[in-house]
């Protein structure tokens, strides 16, 4: 190696070094450019890691594609107008107009109320009428069947009216009654018990197993009922039932 360059001459060493001079240069720079480029995607890395939003702090596939997520200008114009004439709607809307009437069905007592003083001397010219809805409670009774006996007189037997029909028989609760205690069971989800406190309440004093066996006859006398409105659902083409 040294006979050799020792043989070139003064030309060809410059040469030789400013060739080689030059491929170490032209390397060198390609390895801080990547050394470069590496060290400014760790960096990105780091910072989105530290400072950046929580789905935003992990490297996503580079391959997917980038969704749309900011809307085109004009969209976003459009869509303002659109709010704009809603807050408009919203403040021009019309104040409402009153309460709702109440039902007309319901039975009505007129309280009449006059002036205080003397209106010998003067004029009705009007009136003004005001409604509030009113409520009394359930009221609890005796239904007292009195028959009368009858004789005839030569003393062939006695006749006496009979009785209607009773749900329970020899029981003291009336159909009314019966009917009461089973709604509020079954359709407005009142315990027994519970309703044995509001009998109390009016100083109706019932055992919880009188009420049970009130509620169970009174099923008993449904169950023909219950069996046709089966018989009437079987005998439909389809049934639909909502599991919910």
């Amino acid at each position: 190696m040294d006979m050799s360059l020792e043989s070139l001459s003064k030309e060809e060493l410059i040469a030789l070094i400013n060739k080689e001079k030059q491929s170490y240069s032209e390397e060198r720079i390609a390895e801080l450019e990547d050394e470069n480029a590496y060290l400014k995607s760790q960096l990105a890395m780091y910072k989105r890691m530290q400072f950046g939003q929580k789905r935003e702090r992990f490297e996503g596939d580079p391959a997917q594609i980038v969704l749309p997520f900011e809307a085109p200008a004009e969209q976003i114009a459009a869509q303002e107008e659109i709010l704009k004439e809603k807050i408009s709607y919203v403040c021009s809307r019309p104040n409402h107009k009153g309460r709702a009437a109440l039902p007309a069905h319901l039975p009505v007592e007129e309280i009449e109320i006059y002036p205080t003083g003397d209106l010998s001397e003067m004029v009705c010219i009007g009136k003004e009428v005001t409604e509030e809805l009113d409520y009394e409670p359930a009221r609890f009774l005796i239904k007292r069947y009195i028959r009368y006996k009858y004789a005839p007189k030569n003393g062939d037997g006695v006749r006496i009216g009979q009785l209607p029909e009773r749900v329970i028989d020899k029981g003291i609760p009336s159909a009314g009654l019966l009917a009461s205690i089973l709604t509020d069971k079954y359709q407005d989800h009142l315990p027994l018990y519970r309703q044995k406190q509001r009998f109390a309440r009016e100083d109706i004093q019932i055992a919880s197993s009188t009420l049970e066996g009130w509620t169970k006859e009174a099923l008993i006398k449904l169950e023909p009922l219950y069996e046709q409105l089966v018989f009437d659902i079987k005998t439909k083409g389809y049934l639909q039932v909502d599991e919910s």
